[in-house]
């Protein structure tokens, strides 16, 4: 890709991350849980039941700071939390009957958002745009722990 398309590409890009922290803000709840809590009971939602451990790892995040989120979410009644009788380490979370109320209302809601912005792209490019997310996304997850940016001496930065 050339510098130009590379310009152009990050400035529409910039535009999607200011829409999504827009969409994202820490305060804004919904359905009676913020942002944080959402995407935990999303994660869990897809799921008959996880580990705090597995959870951690796909939220990235350590499991002391999942572990007080789920307890914020035990003591609203939205996770259920039970360990394993064999291994006290092992916990598992499920979302309670109230829990997959929420999920259900962040999904349909997720969906209706995601519905009105695909209705407006014709229809037979439907395939091309997931086909070039996914691309796009397993890209960024290869690249993830190679560097960070502005973490680089900018005299030594090299497009590679």
């Amino acid at each position: 890709m050339d510098s130009e398309q590379l310009n152009r590409f990050r400035e529409k890009f910039r535009y999607i991350e200011r829409e999504l922290i827009e969409l994202l803000k820490e305060d804004n709840v919904c359905f009676g849980v913020t942002v944080s809590q959402c995407h935990i009971l999303l994660e869990i939602g897809g799921k008959t039941e996880t580990s705090i451990v597995e959870l951690a790892s796909v939220l990235n995040l350590d499991t002391s700071t999942l572990s007080r989120s789920i307890d914020g979410l035990v003591s609203i009644g939205l996770v259920n939390r039970q360990q394993n009788p064999n291994d006290r380490r092992y916990v598992c979370v499920s979302l309670s009957v109230q829990g997959k109320k929420i999920f259900e209302s962040i999904e349909k809601a997720n969906n209706a958002y995601f519905s009105k912005i695909f209705r407006l792209i014709p229809e037979n490019k439907h395939d091309q745009i997931f086909e070039s997310f996914l691309l796009f996304f397993e890209a960024m997850k290869a690249v993830k722990d190679e560097n960070r940016l502005c973490e680089e001496d900018p005299d030594k930065i090299e497009e590679k």
